[in-house]
């Protein structure tokens, strides 16, 4: 903090032009998410100013991003699913999820967990983040086309059956949590069944109408009617938009393209009184801290949505701590992750309590504040408060934003977010599985079951889908490899050692030689398990070589000990020859020595086992043949 102001103009610059780049994203993730523009702006500028101070990036710029602001949208639409409708009634549990994600996020710091975020493999982080860019493009179509389900008078009517159902049903509800029985109180029934008017019928047909067409899946349902139903001005100012995004930049990087397309669009619609949708009403004034957090708490409203807390911390860390990793590479600087999950928990936190979405480190808006002259975290906090002077001088006006606009811009943040690197590397990943008849990339599967389920499933739940499938694929493919290296071969193809050239050919009947090779785990017993099997009647002795294992699991421990049980049932004595440490200490803790081999059993180089066999074990073989 001491060199804070070393670098004054630069930061102020930058932290400006940051906060710029960051105003239409803002209140377009704060729309998209459910909980209206004022939520967006309201994170972008809490994370922006609180990450930056206690942050570990210095040139970090913060706020909703892409990400974030979809597994929010999911947690939000759940939340307001099972309040029946009602966003206020929601907004306390939807905040606390919000608080506990950053806890978590600080929580993560302070443990020093940072370094390990980075081993999430990129097959899941590819899918997930090209289904992020997926379900922004799928869900803002419908708003692009000026199609809102809940002012389709004719959609909105086939709910409104189902309407009526749930308010009585939620009256019914309401009576037996307040112990009043309808068999004995028909009048109490009647007098609250009075709540179902045909306005109250209309809202909840309404908010139905508005559930069934969120998500991709929900969106995709409901596009071919948006299409039979476009409104030409909104999707003429949503293309406007795009065409503006996209066409600008080719003029100059140096002015936000975003930032051109939202007042050019904007100013036009207003400026003709054109008869467009704007977005909701964002309150004037300093944003109010929400105590509904603490007075409407209840544990058993939250716990159901612990592992979505989680999922934003990680989520969160992850995206920040990569945004650090192309910050540090552009200034030639070495981010701290742990202060940094430390910061972004801190403003995470902090927004949550003021009504803000969640967020993380964006990238685009870090590049900014960099390429502008920012080199200190004065840039973010700059950020932060340009957005909350915006806020109060600006609050009226910004309410009178097209919402097609805001589509427009989403739909360009859609098309942005998507991992097209991953996506054309799809046909040069070798194809290490085989499915059915069919060969394909280990790699290109987690990113397709990720991408597919969070697209049209659930986000948390398909990466942590996503994170099981590319830990078990990883772990048969470390097993094959470390299998082929260790070298557990069936008994009919064993070679000799060096050192077992000289031995006697008149025992080669009786005694037979195991070599192991390399660690004996979970990914190399299936050989081995076949020794008993593959051992002739004629033998009555087995030498398992084991001075190359240096390892052993407990896969491998029990493996083993089932495979001495076998051969002590076909009365077979077995003798150790060159136990290392480790595996000896595992087979000590299970009793395997000294209760199945015994110490005089266990020698500690080839030539002193052979002794031992030279004086215990006879030729049967050929003693058999002289007597006949």
């Amino acid at each position: 903090m001491k060199n804070l102001f070393s670098n004054l103009k630069g930061d102020l610059f930058g932290g400006i032009t940051a906060g710029i780049v960051a105003l239409p994203l803002a209140l377009a993730f704060g729309v998209s998410s459910g909980l209206g523009p004022s939520a967006g702006l309201y994170g972008a500028i809490f994370i922006s100013f609180f990450a930056a101070i206690f942050g570990g990036t210095n040139t970090q710029i913060s706020g909703p991003t892409a990400p974030m602001t979809a597994v929010s949208m999911v947690i939000i639409a759940g939340i307001i699913a099972i309040n029946d409708g009602n966003v206020e009634k929601a907004l306390p549990a939807i905040l606390t999820v919000f608080l506990l994600g950053g806890i978590m996020q600080v929580g993560l710091g302070l443990l020093g967990l940072g370094k390990y975020i980075r081993y999430i493999p990129y097959p899941v982080v590819s899918g997930f983040m090209t289904a992020i860019g997926l379900i922004i493009i799928i869900t803002q179509t419908l708003p692009t086309l000026g199609y809102y389900p809940k002012d389709d008078i004719e959609f909105v009517d086939q709910y409104k059956p189902q309407a009526e159902e749930l308010i009585l049903e939620n009256i019914l509800k309401e009576e037996a949590g307040e112990g009043i029985l309808v068999l004995e109180n028909f009048e109490e029934t009647i007098n609250r069944s009075n709540e179902i008017t045909p306005e109250s019928i209309q809202k909840e047909a309404q908010t139905l109408a508005n559930s069934e067409t969120k998500g991709a899946l929900g969106a995709l349902k409901v596009i071919p009617r948006a299409l039979s139903n476009i409104v030409w001005l909104e999707f003429g100012l949503a293309l406007a938009t795009i065409f503006i995004i996209y066409g600008f930049k080719r003029i100059t990087t140096v002015v936000p393209s975003t930032l051109v397309a939202l007042l050019v669009v904007s100013g036009i619609a207003f400026a003709f009184d054109l008869n467009y949708k704007p977005i909701e009403q964002i309150p004037a004034g300093f944003p109010s801290l929400n105590f509904k957090i603490f007075t409407e708490f209840k544990l058993g409203s939250v716990t159901p949505y612990f592992f979505s807390a989680l999922t934003l911390a990680l989520l969160g860390a992850i995206d920040s701590l990569l945004t650090s990793v192309v910050a540090d590479n552009m200034t030639k600087t070495k981010h701290s992750p742990n202060k940094e999950l430390v910061g972004q928990g801190i403003g995470n936190s902090i927004a949550a309590l003021f009504g803000g979405l969640p967020g993380a480190g964006a990238t685009i808006r870090t590049v900014v504040n960099i390429n502008s002259g920012g080199k200190t975290k004065l840039s973010g906090m700059m950020a932060g408060i340009l957005l909350l002077f915006i806020l109060l001088a600006l609050g009226p006006i910004a309410s009178k934003i097209p919402a097609a606009v805001l589509a427009g811009i989403l739909i360009t943040v859609g098309i942005s977010v998507m991992d097209y690197k991953g996506l054309k590397a799809i046909p040069s990943l070798p194809k290490d599985i085989k499915i059915g008849p069919l060969k394909l990339s280990s790699e290109v599967v987690v990113m397709i079951v990720v991408m597919l389920l969070s697209t049209f499933w659930n986000l948390i739940y398909a990466v942590g889908i996503g994170l099981v499938i590319a830990s078990l694929m990883f772990m048969k493919k470390m097993g094959d490899l470390t299998a082929e290296r260790s070298d557990v071969k069936s008994l009919d193809e064993e070679k000799a050692w060096s050192d077992e050239i000289d031995f006697p050919k008149s025992l080669k009947e009786e005694v037979f030689i195991k070599h192991l090779k390399g660690p004996l785990f979970f990914g190399s017993t299936s050989e081995f398990q076949q020794l008993a099997n593959q051992i002739p009647k004629t033998a009555s002795t087995v030498i398992i070589r084991m001075g190359r294992m240096q390892y052993m699991d407990q896969s491998g421990l029990y493996t083993l000990e089932d495979v001495l049980i076998d051969l002590k049932k076909s009365n077979i004595i077995i003798l150790f020859v060159g136990v290392l440490k480790q595996p000896r200490y595992m087979m000590e803790r299970v009793d395997v020595i000294p209760d199945l081999i015994p110490e005089e059993h266990i020698f500690t180089t080839f030539d002193e086992s052979l002794k031992w066999i030279k004086d215990n074990i006879k030729d049967t073989t050929t003693a058999i043949e002289e007597k006949k």
